[in-house]
């Protein structure tokens, strides 16, 4: 997986919040092997607090590069203030950029989305765009500076899976040479496994794997599904069709 200039070898990107306890975090994130882990900040957050000290050096300890969040964020000025804290905090240029437009689904705000991206680009930057699967917005996105994009497949914690998969399609097809990320709403594996069919380069997570029962065991099986995913569309998936088609020959067969 290709993000700006580095390249991963793990598809999947994985969220920090929500888990029963660090220790059961810890050993989500070792099982899932994710290329980044996600951390949300605030305005008010340094590294010895409200967190403290610990989290961060646990985050460290597993030699995992840190992806910050403007999580919560609904207005541009306050994503673009987090984005700055987040470069001076964990000494990366690269940012997850969330404009929250609406409440109750969290859906982004694709304009201020769109006047934020061109703002951190500007500013030097690796935008990463929490969108929606628009091509309009994602022209601008990418006329913004955006080498990234993070179509949502639904809403953020809903665990409904991927809402538009013509959508999600022609937004692939419409720019191939993108790296395309599902982000929000998957809530098994099986839905991770479909964006990378449909030729999505990754996938990022967090509620599915926290919330479930058993976090590493469910970090483990989303790992296993997006290789599966993308070896899936490798190979060229067989297309659906109409009509059943035998898949044994005719020729031969026993006559009476």
């Amino acid at each position: 997986m290709r993000i700006y200039d580095r390249t991963f070898s793990s598809r999947m990107m994985l969220g920090t919040a929500l888990y029963p306890s660090p220790a059961i975090m810890q050993a989500a994130i070792r099982a899932a092997e994710p290329a980044l882990v996600t951390v949300s900040l605030r305005r008010e957050q340094n590294l010895s607090a409200p967190r403290g000290p610990g989290f961060w050096d646990e985050l460290r300890a597993l030699g995992v590069a840190f992806l910050p969040n403007t999580a919560g964020c609904h207005t541009v000025k306050e994503a673009v203030t987090t984005a700055r804290m987040g470069r001076e905090l964990l000494g990366t240029d690269l940012v997850k950029l969330e404009v929250i437009g609406h409440a109750d689904t969290l859906q982004p705000d694709v304009f201020g989305l769109v006047e934020a991206a061109r703002v951190l680009s500007g500013e030097g930057f690796r935008v990463l765009p929490y969108t929606t699967e628009d091509l309009v917005v994602a022209e601008r996105l990418v006329e913004a500076g955006c080498e990234v994009l993070m179509p949502w497949a639904s809403p953020i914690g809903s665990g409904l899976g991927l809402n538009n998969r013509y959508g999600l399609r022609s937004l692939r097809a419409q720019f191939p040479d993108v790296t395309l990320i599902v982000d929000a709403g998957l809530g098994r594996p099986s839905h991770a496994a479909e964006a990378l069919e449909l030729g999505y380069d990754g996938v990022l997570l967090n509620t599915a794997v926290a919330t479930s029962g058993d976090p590493v065991a469910m970090a483990r099986a989303f790992r296993l599904a997006v290789e599966a995913g993308r070896l899936s569309f490798e190979a060229g998936a067989m297309e659906p069709r109409d009509m059943a088609a035998p898949s044994t020959p005719i020729f031969g067969k026993a006559v009476l």
